[in-house]
């Protein structure tokens, strides 16, 4: 058998077909980022309108059901696929969706395109993730990746104030002012199908043949996900304890079970590969992204609240003072973007990125009715500045720890879990907030009533002061104070000395919310157990990552019988798995070969013993691939080793790897054996520096880790 690297690296896409495929990508994230934030400015004018404002809610829970299911879906048909054919459906889907809400007559037509909109949009952020990972090595695309990041700030800054200003027009071009909400996606929608149709070559377009679309997986995790996010949306209006909700959580349960269930029996197949969870580094990226996102969400929706119940501003001024986290998430972004290129570290930024968002949270307890704004300010910029530190580094954490096959559907369950996370856990911040709000304002107006100064308030008050004031004569202040739960205006028409303590009962409840996200903290445990894998700073066409800086090594074929391997007959007479080691403290300077061993035609192998040795035959490393064919080799200087893969049944592989100062990574593929013994032959190129016949240079190791030397003569 004659073993041979992997070719040569594709030549690397122009500057100028990098950029216009980054600004089509761009254009399509605009677009998911701008709709939501633009229909919720202007979804009362079109409830309004529509004749249906008991529906609004539907609308937004519609897209949002659709936009989440759809996200995993779109990781898997990509990485099967191609990403370029699936980002052009997600457009177009999007593009559909927009003009059939626009030409929507009722709030049930509304609510139907609205889930086709969200239907599109799954697709245009994690298969823009995904695709600058396919266009560029993991140090690079953190550069990308953060344009993203500053697209959506500028979208949460922006769109509120479009969506109110199309929504105020009664007519443009003769077309309802609030129909132009969806109408304004068709410029930016058609300009991103250009661009990126055009600019972008997809670099994997997946093995139709080999595999097929998990289809009962996707029903079955829609069962799961659908009735969670109905509860997160309609639970304070049903009631948490009621039995609808009761419906949903069983539902949910049930839809879990039976999609895990499905996921273990289509294994490669699946929607989400269990397998991918079996890396440690995966999982913890996963669960920290969750946290992220519950802390992310729950911030951004209760201080909006806190801004405009406790503190009295409008809706647009407690959404400009948020510019505080968007800032933030902007400079910190770019920072650590920029510092991953020149690095290649990546761990360290997330970890002290939920570190400061724990501290900013901690901080957010603390604030009450008498703050002053710019301590409030003060602790947003600190909160955006660790959220710009997380966002990005956990999705590269996760798109590094597996596969070059799976980066599409890693990369989409990254983003669904961020998703989750914050649909979930801001409702349920929201519920604890909502939920005791009315004990805790009963509570400050108990301790109010004893001061006499209130007492004189609550006698000389009128119009809703007086109401108060008889509720308080009649027993009855419950009832009184349980309508902040449909309309909290009236606080802000009250006295501000019998306002006092709604306020203080607000703010109070609020608290509950940010010490329960405070769970934030378990996600600075999580990123210290990540395993490190150094950053790639090339792509090969096939998806092989080359760190080494020797970009073209020649092609070295050796000599030696390969004895047949008698392997156990009885699995406990297998040799135990060596420990799995990604991160390697002490190898000098990062000199590491790192990779997986695939079989032909996908799949990571189990089981296969590697072996490295130096030119003069002596065993450097060894290392035996467990779950995912995942492995990794410490070598003890810079210099060219030989290194061999062998496994039952499989013809065994030899490379020459030069290792230099930075670690290499590589994907090997292993052919069936066929139960065929044969030799590794051949010879040193003639164009090789140095290339006499040297004695004792190759050792093999078998499957069962024993090690047969054999000695070439001066004529090999």
């Amino acid at each position: 058998m004659v073993a041979r690297l992997p070719s040569d690296p594709a030549p690397p896409l122009s500057r100028g077909r990098t950029t216009a495929i980054v600004v089509g990508l761009l254009l399509g994230v605009l677009l998911a980022a701008l709709d939501a934030t633009i229909v919720s400015a202007a979804i009362r004018t079109i409830a309004d309108d529509l004749h249906g404002l008991s529906l609004q809610a539907w609308a937004t829970t519609a897209y949002l059901i659709t936009s989440t299911l759809t996200t995993p879906l779109y990781g898997k048909l990509g990485d099967i696929l191609g990403r370029k054919p699936m980002y052009l459906a997600s457009i177009t889907i999007f593009l559909v969706g927009s003009v059939a809400c626009a030409a929507s007559t009722s709030m049930v037509e509304l609510a139907a395109f609205r889930a086709v909109q969200g239907a599109g949009t799954g697709g245009l952020i994690s298969l823009a993730l995904v695709i600058i990972a396919d266009i560029a090595p993991p140090r690079q695309a953190a550069k990308y990746q953060t344009a993203f990041v500053s697209v959506f700030s500028t979208s949460n800054l922006v769109g509120p104030a479009v969506g109110g200003v199309l929504a105020a027009q009664a007519s443009i071009l003769g077309i309802a002012g609030w129909r132009w909400v969806f109408l304004v996606n068709l410029p930016a929608g058609a300009a991103a199908l250009a661009v990126v149709a055009k600019a972008l070559h997809s670099r994997h377009q997946g093995q139709r043949q080999r595999h097929r679309i998990d289809w009962l997986g996707t029903v079955t995790i829609t069962i799961a996900v659908v009735p969670a996010l109905l509860i997160s949306s309609e639970g304070p209006e049903w009631g948490w304890a009621s039995p609808a909700a009761f419906a949903c959580y069983l539902a949910s349960v049930a839809g879990l079970v039976a999609f895990l269930l499905v996921e273990r029996r289509m294994k490669d197949a699946a929607l989400v590969p269990l397998r991918l969870f079996r890396e440690r580094s995966f999982l913890l990226a996963c669960l920290a992204t969750l946290l992220v996102g519950v802390a992310m969400l729950g911030a951004m929706s209760l201080f909006p609240q806190y801004f405009q119940i406790v503190k009295g501003t409008s809706a647009t001024t407690a959404g400009l003072l948020m510019i505080p986290v968007m800032a933030g998430l902007t400079v910190s972004s770019g920072i650590s973007a920029a510092l991953i290129a020149r690095t290649g570290r990546y761990k360290i930024f997330p970890l002290i990125g939920i570190a400061l968002m724990s501290v900013a949270m901690a901080l957010f307890c603390l604030v009450g009715v008498d703050t002053p704004l710019v301590g409030s300010e003060a602790c947003l910029a600190v909160f955006g500045l660790g959220l710009g530190l997380s966002i990005q580094p956990l999705i590269l954490t996760a798109q590094n720890t597996v596969p070059a096959a799976d980066v599409g559907v890693a990369t989409s369950l990254s983003t669904f879990f961020q998703q989750m996370g914050g649909i979930i856990g801001a409702s349920a911040l929201i519920a604890a907030v909502f939920g005791g709000v009315v004990g805790k304002i009963g509570d400050a107006l108990r301790v109010s009533l004893a001061d006499p100064g209130y007492q004189a308030a609550l006698r000389s008050g009128s119009g809703v002061n007086a109401t108060l004031a008889q509720a308080v004569r009649a027993g009855t202040t419950d009832e009184f104070i349980g309508r902040v739960l449909t309309d909290s205006t009236f606080i802000q028409q009250l006295d501000p000395r019998l306002a006092r303590p709604f306020l203080v009962g607000f703010s109070s409840s609020i608290t509950t919310g940010f010490v329960l996200g405070l769970v934030i903290v378990v996600g600075v445990v999580l990123m210290l157990f990540v395993r490190v894998r150094p950053l790639a700073t090339a792509i090969e066409p096939a998806g092989v990552e080359v760190t080494s800086p020797i970009a073209r090594i020649p092609t070295v074929e050796l000599t030696v019988p390969i004895p047949r391997v008698d392997w156990p007959r009885h699995e406990l007479d297998r040799p135990a798995a060596v420990p799995f080691r990604w991160f390697q403290p002490v190898l000098p300077g990062g000199m590491a070969i790192i990779g997986a061993v695939e079989r032909r035609g996908g799949g990571g192998l189990s089981g296969v013993t590697l072996t490295l040795i130096d030119l003069m035959g002596r065993q450097v490393d060894q290392y035996r691939t467990v779950e995912g064919g995942r492995f990794g080799l410490a070598a003890t200087a810079v210099g060219t080793y030989v290194l061999l893969a062998s496994a039952p049944a499989f013809q065994p592989r030899a490379l020459m790897v030069p290792v230099a100062s930075r670690p290499v990574s590589l994907q090997l593929v292993l052919n069936d054996g066929d139960g065929v013994e044969g030799h590794l032959s051949g010879r040193l190129p003639d164009d090789v520096p140095d290339s006499r016949p040297l004695p004792n240079v190759v050792q093999l190791s078998e499957s069962k880790n024993r090690h047969i030397r054999r000695v070439a003569d001066e004529a090999s």
